[in-house]
């Protein structure tokens, strides 16, 4: 039996505290799903009284020399992979530092987001010894090269992991695909106190013009040359001004600038990286949340942003949107790929304020279920599940 795990089961949950490793290779200072996931639920972790180390990469140049309950190894770069870019940790001798890290925590648990990805969390789930390690799977595409040329190899560090987690039914189904096993279903998360549609818009946007929101990475996967040309059809039709922003920041994004036809220019704004304390501001300025991914998609933070600030949705009608939105109640979901069925679907909810005030209401209700504090009560649960299973099969 592990140190520390009798006592550890031998309390009630609410008196137990964790010693807990999350184990990513995407945090900030790079804004994505994955970083919001880790970063809230470690919060909420440390606030039930657990101690949390996240364990990450380096950016160059954007990292203060110290960060309380903060690790970085090796430096982060961004690679393409599945019509996106991907997280890559390069450095020297990752595996090693990451076992002496590991090794010197002393934890109670390990948890690796994309556990069987290379660099950073791959070797977080080779080097974990006598601990209960946890992963959460977030990926969901039709198929995935790396798993399938190296699944004899992955499938070894798949069932090390104890306890598997999938932050929706599609992320479940991609992985269970190549390697099978039980998995609980813990899905991404949102502070609906920190989006509600009360926080004060930009004065700048406050103009008359109906503004469209798009949050996200300019990658070709997440759509967003759907939406400007679908934006040339709004821009005609429409009785009012509009006006497209497009908040996120990436290698691609000129390419996409170039996209905006001359007569646009003035309709399409490009904003790039926002803080965190801007970022709601943006979503209570718009008067619709457009999201046009095409594929590869397993949940949609921003969608339960969006419904947090009472935004009502446009959203590709995806597997991954699917678990989120309800077609008709919080939004609407069209014809992913489809530029004219976004205009379509643009074009009711802005005719039509009543429409949008009531799914606006709807997806803030909703938001409430997917609020971070219930996400880390439910993670927390598992690790305690697992624990004491393991435990109990010892004595």
């Amino acid at each position: 039996m592990r140190r520390g795990e009798e006592s550890l089961s031998s309390k009630s949950d609410s008196k137990r505290s964790l010693n807990v490793a999350i184990v990513s290779h995407a945090y900030y200072p790079q804004y994505g799903g994955v970083s919001e996931h880790v970063h809230h639920v470690a919060g909420e972790l440390r606030k039930r009284g657990h101690r949390v180390t996240v364990i990450t990469c380096g950016h160059r140049n954007s990292c203060p020399a110290h960060e309380d309950g903060i690790v970085r190894l090796g430096s982060n770069i961004l690679v393409r992979h599945n019509g996106a870019y991907a997280n890559l940790t390069v450095g020297w001798n990752i595996y090693g530092k990451m076992k002496r890290v590991l090794r010197e925590g002393r934890y109670d648990v390990v948890h690796v987001h994309c556990p069987l990805v290379p660099v950073l969390p791959l070797a977080a789930t080779r080097t974990s010894r006598d601990v209960a390690l946890f992963g959460t799977f977030h990926a969901s595409a039709k198929s995935n090269a790396g798993y399938f040329l190296f699944k004899p190899l992955l499938q070894k560090f798949h069932r090390r992991i104890t306890g598997k987690i999938a932050v929706s039914t599609p992320a479940r189904d991609f992985v269970h695909k190549y390697f099978g096993g039980e998995y609980r279903i813990i899905p991404n998360g949102v502070d609906p106190d920190r989006f509600k549609p009360d926080n004060p818009p930009l004065e700048e946007l406050m103009d008359g013009t109906l503004n469209i929101l798009f949050v996200g990475r300019p990658d070709p996967r997440k759509g967003l040359e759907h939406l400007i040309r679908a934006m040339e059809i709004v821009h005609a039709r429409s009785n009012s001004p509009v006006r497209l922003i497009v908040i996120g920041d990436g290698p691609r994004r000129p390419s996409y600038e170039a996209m905006v036809a001359d007569e646009l220019k003035d309709s399409v704004r490009f904003v790039g990286s926002v803080s965190n304390e801007l970022l709601p501001r943006y979503f209570s300025s718009a008067q619709v949340f457009c999201s046009p991914a095409t594929r590869n998609e397993s949940f949609g933070i921003v969608l339960l942003e969006a419904m947090a600030s009472g935004v009502p949705l446009v959203a590709s009608d995806i597997p991954g949107y699917r678990t989120v939105v309800s077609h008709g109640e919080e939004g609407m979901l069209t014809e992913a790929g489809n530029h004219e069925k976004i205009a379509e679907t643009i074009l009711l909810l802005l005719s039509d304020e009543k429409l949008r005030k009531e799914m606006g209401t709807k997806g803030r209700q909703k938001a409430f279920q997917y609020s971070w504090t219930s996400v880390a009560q439910q993670t927390e649960r598992y690790y305690f599940d697992v624990i004491d299973a393991k435990v109990e099969s010892r004595s």
